[in-house]
């Protein structure tokens, strides 16, 4: 094996603890308490397991092994051609891989060729048989299933070095089941299936003892291990003891003493692992202890073997598989700067690590760290260095752990290795298979002997192959990504190992400072690398997308990590000179450089690099990008010059104030630039384009800035610079003329020009400016500079609007209400401002004048106006807000009613101010009636504006005043408004009531309503309920409302008269109809107008009669035969008769609408008045009397009809109806009437047979169970219950019985299944006269068992929902005389409803 390093090397790299590992282990994870004092081995020995409460495992004796082949041998993966346990094929599952951060490939997995090819050699050749058990020091030894130990070296070749052995003793002894070596390596034990122990002379291949009476006979041994003393080991059998074996050598004679340790009938061991020192730790004081740890089913030990036997900790398992294997590794680790030694172990999938020291006392004391989850199943663990360990689990995938973080660090497959497992010698196949059930469970998934580490190195045995593992260095791991052309994450993982966060590090060696600059050669190196493999895996041809990508994904990669590194150097001189030479990497990195510029990444570019971004930018339009990165760059990498030029060329503006700033500490010359661009256009008086305006904003923020001591765009001003900065400014705002001015030019141009631009801005600048002058007398100065000019521009100049003036004055009036102010204003100003602002000659602006005039008088107490003059002035300019403002100021709020009230834009909130300052408590009872009394004064006025919120505030406010209010307003229509609104359904029940209690309001209303909406008075006689009924009667009938008229009367209780006002409407709409008809015979003209004023008619008779029919019919039920008839047939005569009007050819569409709307009252009165005296009443009509039935053949054709189809329905209803109901009573005679089948033909209480005598009368019950009995054996036992004997009941004897050994109570029997359909009495054939007179008469009960009840559920199912009968029965109640409606009333839509007929549904039997 190439890979292979010597033993020499090996031995040298086997527990290399460097300072650097001490000082990187966390202390957070050792915090945890100590335990107790532990407990001594006799106490452990003769504790049962299970007491143990907390972690108790699941009983060995209950467990389910049904499944376990009692003959199966040494179990592998489902590759193994040794796999003999057909129960490990379910183990063999794949599982999700864990997602993980990404650390490389952290274990070099080589196979050890020459081991491998001579295993097989082995067994092919010589049977030696397949290998079992493996371990590992200076030599590697390798057990076979035929008794045989080979011993190979570490070197290159792996050469045979010995035989130990011959199949003769391997037939003896059985398999090898178990392997170690002593520390030197001159010792090795071999333990066997059948129960033997031998010790081999490493150095001349020597069997030295056979051991065959250390433990008892008939169990495999399962371990066996040298501990740090070469003369003594341990050995477990699968007995599941253990046993100490002490050898001596007296006068030449070689002698094994041995020594129980554990008993296997206190709970049984499945592992154990003493703590054995490497060469660097053998003068540790805990190695005087000679520790053992040792792993039952139920429980971790650790006892020392010397000075004396001593337990010194036991540890319970948490809950956890049965069929988990228990693990233990130990391990020396540094842990607060002082290495003691560490056990880890686990039971299914959870590691815990108990840290072991020794006390100044001499005591050990071991204290629980932090424990390890992991999501699988574990049946192998080891340590492979301090702080990493190497699991496999049952899907034989091993896991690489880092043991401070918990983090999974690689994850790989085993499936090739075929690992060997060793459950033939967990069940003692051997010796006949005496182990437990549970031992056998858990060795389905042991391969302790497969597994095996040493020197940071782990060998792992396949059936047909060794393999070793180790750790990679630190440049392998990187390599293998390079390999791979991983170059991101190979970047990744080495500056992991820069920064000292990565795991598993090995072969990193020095001080940080050089360790860094080790991988920072190493990271340039990957560099180059990864810019040369861009540059060559660039696509030559295709879309240019494609390309730009490709370096998208390099090129931030390589910046990234050259400022990591602080290798500018690298990045613009020698990989940017490879990039280059591909235009698109170059245009790519150029444009990638701004994201770090702007983020403040990078700093200072090189002039070249400088070059070709002014030049890429500039050729590609990319303006806005150039500008970000110039004012974040460092000036000093710039070329003013020409910075200045192309920023000024293209209008970056930003970029050359930072120029001009940062460069030459010149603060005006941008000004002055920038003011030459938009004082031209505002001195003209032209609008800016956006160009301006945008640069017009950033002149304002610019001035700012320098005023405030801030840089534009971004930054602070040097501390030295700011006063001098301030002051510039303050002298470049205040010059009288510009520098090339002309003799046009006004005077003070910038500060004009700045007002031009925005009034208010530019103010709230020096708002903010003057903010900071506290005691800087020059600042002063130039604060009362500025407001002078401001004052000399700015009033009695036309230039500026309304607006701007009182923005000004405001401003100042500001300024002067400061306690700390210095500014002086003339106050005579502020009167002629106020005169400008209220000049009613002016009417523009009206509203911009009244606001900037409200603002100035907001401002404070600091300008005092004459309020007299002011409200003179406000009133003639109809300043209404001015008004009120000085009004609230005198407490005259009666007067700001007419304010509200004259000014058109805020007449709406005049409601609400009223409410408020009636409904507040702020204002005196004198104030508040002068409020009410002005609102009443103007009502007429606050109802023409709104009604209903009109309304509100009188029922609010002025409930008493109502009739008051009403006298007040003349306009009818103005009264009807708001009453409707007033007396209209509210929200709140009390104010409701307040106002219904004055029932000739609602009169009043319903008056009006008659008058002005008529078609919304039958909804307010429905809806209301405070009107009187004889006064709405005579309003109603006053106004010819005959609808109304008759609801009322109806509403009275007189239904004759409601009857009679609609008979008037439809026979006045009947002779209208009819007159429009013989006009429309007369005339030639308008024949499309004649036809829809017949429609409309048509439409108004079809509305009038549907209403005298909803009313007959809601009156009928309440009403006699007789009353009904004084109903219905004046309808039917009235509408009969307007047939007769109707005629000629011109009405034949006509007469035919009459017709129908006659059936329509045919078939409406046939529910209340039976069809004889209907057809008795149109025969004694006069006109039919003398023969003319023609003319009503239709309407009796149609009422026979009718008839039909009742009687029709009638017949259908009758016959479903009866066959229903013989099929449901054909069924139930047949469950009741089925033959009952007894189980035996003995009484089942006296156990005689049914005829005990053959000339007796015996009666018999049978029950529906199966179960019989004689009558008299149920009376004993008290079976049955009732009033008599015919009406008696009877329950089963023994179903009852077993149901609590009596009868149940009668509930219990309704439900139990003792109750029967058939108790049916049997009298016996053979019996005498007397017997036949006395005999009770045979009966049969009819209550229903179990079965019989469910089948009468499912029948009851069958029939969910309303019956057919109750439907059929409401349908024929709605042509009946007593009930009228929809069919079903509690569905929606039963107007459309239609009977449905169906056969019933078909039961088997």
């Amino acid at each position: 094996m190439s890979d292979s390093p010597d033993a020499h090397s090996l031995l040298s790299a086997s527990s290399q603890l460097t300072v650097m590992e001490v000082d990187a282990i966390d202390d957070k994870e050792f915090d945890i308490p100590q335990v107790d004092t532990p407990p001594t081995l006799e106490s452990i020995l003769s504790e049962l397991e299970e007491e143990e409460e907390p972690f108790l495992l699941e009983d060995t004796c209950m467990l389910n092994t049904d499944n376990i082949d009692a003959h199966s041998c040494d179990t592998s993966s489902l590759a193994s051609s040794d796999s003999g346990d057909p129960a490990h094929l379910k183990r063999k599952k794949k599982t999700m891989d864990v997602n993980t951060t990404v650390h490389g490939s952290v274990l070099r997995h080589s196979l050890l060729k020459g081991i491998s090819a001579q295993i097989v050699s082995a067994a092919d050749k010589v049977d030696a048989g397949l290998p079992t058990a493996i371990t590992v020091s200076g030599v590697i030894v390798v057990g076979t299933s035929h008794g045989l130990a080979l011993v190979f070296g570490k070197d290159t070749n792996q050469a045979l070095r010995l035989c130990l052995g011959t199949k003769t003793t391997g037939a003896e002894f059985g398999a090898v089941s178990a392997l170690t070596i002593n520390h030197d390596c001159s010792r090795l034990l071999c333990g066997f299936a059948k129960g033997q122990i031998t010790m081999w002379d490493l150095a001349n291949g020597k069997l030295l003892r056979t051991i065959t009476d250390a433990h008892p006979p008939g169990t495999a041994i399962l371990h066996v291990k040298f501990t740090d003393d070469p003369t003594l080991a341990v050995c477990n059998d699968s007995g599941g003891s253990v046993f100490e074996l002490a050898f001596r050598r007296v006068m030449g004679m070689r002698s094994c003493d041995s020594r129980c340790l554990f008993s296997g009938s206190k709970g049984e061991v499945c592992c154990i692992e003493p703590l054995r020192a490497p060469s660097d730790f053998r003068d540790h004081p805990i190695t005087h202890y000679s520790l053992l740890a040792m792993a039952s089913l139920t429980k971790i030990l650790v006892i020392g073997l010397k000075p004396s036997l001593k337990v010194w900790m036991t540890f319970p398992y948490s809950k956890s598989d049965p069929s988990s294997v228990p693990q233990l590794a130990w391990q020396f680790v540094p842990v607060q700067k002082i290495v003691n030694p560490i056990l880890a172990f686990c039971k299914g999938d959870t590691v815990h690590f108990l840290l072991v020291k020794k006390e100044e006392s001499g005591t050990i004391h071991v204290i629980k760290q932090r424990q390890l989850q992991i999501s699988c199943d574990i049946i192998s663990l080891s340590w492979i260095n301090s702080r990493t360990l190497v699991l496999v689990d049952s899907h034989e995938k091993l896991q690489v752990l880092d043991r401070p973080s918990q983090e999974v660090l690689e994850i790989m497959d085993l499936e090739q290795v075929q690992l060997v497992y060793n459950s033939r010698h967990f069940k003692s196949l051997a010796t006949g298979g005496n182990v437990s059930q549970a031992l056998a469970l858990v060795g389905e998934k042991a391969c302790y002997q497969s597994v095996s580490s040493y020197a940071g190195q782990i060998i792992y045995l396949g059936t047909k192959s060794a393999h070793i593992m180790t750790l990679r260095t630190w440049r392998e791991r990187i390599d293998c990504l390079l390999k791979q052309e991983n170059f991101v994450e190979a970047l990744s993982l080495a500056w992991s190992f820069h920064e000292g966060t990565a795991k598993a590090v090995v072969g990193m060696f020095g001080d940080p400072v050089k360790r860094k600059g080790v991988v920072g050669d190493k990271m340039v190196e990957i560099l180059f690398q990864f810019t040369e493999h861009a540059l060559r895996k660039c696509p030559e041809q295709g879309k240019i997308q494609v390309m730009e990508q490709h370096f998208h994904d390099v090129i931030p990669v390589l910046v990234d990590y050259c400022l990591l590194l602080q290798r500018l150097d690298l990045l613009f001189n020698q990989l940017y000179a490879r990039l280059v030479e591909n235009v698109v990497a170059k245009g790519v990195f150029l444009e990638l450089l701004e994201s770090y510029i702007v983020a403040d990444r990078l700093g200072h570019l090189t002039t070249p690099i400088m070059r070709d971004l002014l030049a890429h930018y500039h050729g590609n339009g990319m303006m806005d990008s150039l500008e970000r990165c110039i004012v974040h760059l460092d000036v000093t990498s710039l070329d003013i010059q020409q910075v200045v030029k192309v920023c000024w060329d293209n209008q970056l503006y930003d970029a050359m104030i930072y120029v001009f700033n940062s460069g030459m500490n010149d603060y005006i010359t941008p000004l002055e630039k920038l003011f030459a661009m938009i004082g031209p256009p505002l001195k003209e008086g032209r609008s800016l384009t956006d160009e301006e305006v945008v640069m017009g904003n950033k002149v304002l923020v610019y001035i700012s800035c320098c005023l405030a001591g801030r840089a534009y765009p971004l930054g602070d001003i040097p501390e030295d610079l700011v006063v001098q900065v301030k002051n510039q400014v303050f002298e470049f705002l205040i010059r009288l003329h510009s520098v090339d001015s002309s003799e046009e030019e006004a005077v003070f141009p910038f500060i004009r020009t700045l007002l031009h631009f925005d009034t208010r801005e530019f103010l709230n600048v020096l708002a903010m400016t003057f903010e900071d002058f506290k005691n800087d007398k020059q600042a002063l100065e130039y604060q009362q500079r500025i407001v002078d000019i401001l004052l000399q521009v700015m009033v009695d100049n036309p230039d500026f609007t309304p607006s701007q003036v009182g923005g000004l004055f405001t401003f100042l009036a500001r300024q002067l209400a400061k306690p700390d102010n210095t500014l002086f204003v003339n106050r005579k100003l502020f009167d002629q401002v106020l005169e400008f602002l209220c000049s009613p000659v002016d009417d523009s602006r009206h509203t911009e004048r009244q606001q900037v005039l409200l603002e100035l008088l907001h401002v404070g107490s600091v300008v005092h106006f004459d309020e007299q003059r002011l409200l003179t002035l406000a009133e003639k300019a109809k300043f209404y807000q001015i008004c009120e403002f000085l009004y609230e100021k005198k407490h005259l709020y009666d007067r700001i009613i007419d304010c509200y009230l004259r000014d058109p834009l805020r007449k709406g909130e005049i409601f609400s101010y009223i409410h408020n300052l009636l409904s507040m408590p702020g204002y005196s009872p004198e104030e508040k009636q002068t409020v009410r009394e002005k609102s009443l004064q103007r009502i007429q006025e606050l109802v023409t504006l709104d009604p209903y919120k009109s309304a509100d505030l009188v029922v609010f406010h002025f409930s008493e005043e109502v009739q008051q209010i009403i006298s007040e307003l003349q306009d009818d229509q103005l009264l009807f408004n708001f009453l409707s609104c007033l007396l209209g359904p509210r929200e709140s029940p009390h104010l409701q009531t307040i106002l219904s209690e004055d029932l000739d309001l609602h009169d009043l209303l319903l008056d009006l309503l008659c008058r002005f909406a008529p078609q919304k008075l039958l909804t307010f006689l429905q809806t209301s309920q405070h009107y009187r009924l004889e006064e709405a009667v005579q309003i109603t009938e006053k106004y010819h409302h005959s609808e109304a008229t008759a609801f009322l009367l109806e509403k009275k209780g007189d239904v004759h008269g409601a009857f009679t006002v609609l008979l008037e409407t439809l026979t006045e709409k009947l002779s209208l109809l009819s007159s429009v008809i013989d006009g429309s015979g007369g005339e030639d003209g308008g024949e499309e107008e004649q036809q829809r004023d017949m429609d409309s008619n048509l439409t108004r008779v079809e509305d009038s009669l549907n209403n005298i029919i909803d009313l007959c019919h809601r009156s009928s039920h309440n009403l006699t035969q007789q009353q009904r008839e004084a109903l219905w047939f004046p309808l039917l005569e009235t509408m009969m008769a307007s047939q007769k009007l109707v005629k000629g050819v011109s009405a034949k569409q006509t007469s035919e609408v009459l017709k129908e709307l006659t059936m329509k009252v045919l078939n409406s009165m046939s529910s209340f008045i039976s069809l004889p005296a209907i057809i008795q009443r149109i025969l004694q009509d006069p006109v039919y009397g003398r023969g003319k039935l023609s003319e009503i053949q239709g309407l009796i054709l149609g009422m026979l009809d009718t008839f039909n189809y009742e009687q029709t329905l009638l017949e259908t209803t009758t016959s479903l109806l009866n066959h229903d109901l013989h099929w449901s009573l054909a069924h139930l005679h047949a469950a009741v009437t089925r033959g009952l089948h007894p189980r035996q033909d003995h009484c089942n209480i006296c156990l005689q047979q049914y005829k005990r005598r053959q000339d007796s009368a015996e009666e018999i019950i049978v029950f529906s169970c199966g179960h019989l009995y004689h009558f008299q054996c149920l009376q004993q036992k008290g079976c049955g219950w009732g009033v008599s004997e015919q009406q008696q009941q009877w329950s089963c004897y023994k179903c009852s019985s077993s149901q609590g050994g009596r009868a149940m109570p009668t509930t219990e029997l309704k439900r139990g299944r003792s109750t029967s359909l058939a108790q049916t009495r049997v009298t016996s054939v053979h019996h005498d006269a007397d017997a036949q007179t006395q005999r009770k008469k045979v009966f049969v009960e009819t209550t229903l068992d179990l079965q019989q009840e469910q089948s009468w559920d499912q029948l009851r199912c069958l029939y969910r929902g309303p019956s057919r009968l109750s439907i059929l029965s409401e349908l024929s109640h709605c042509h009946g005389h007593e009930k009228t409606g929809p069919l079903i009333t509690a569905q929606p839509g039963t107007e459309n409803f239609q009977l449905k007929l169906a056969p019933p549904p078909m039961v088997e039997e």
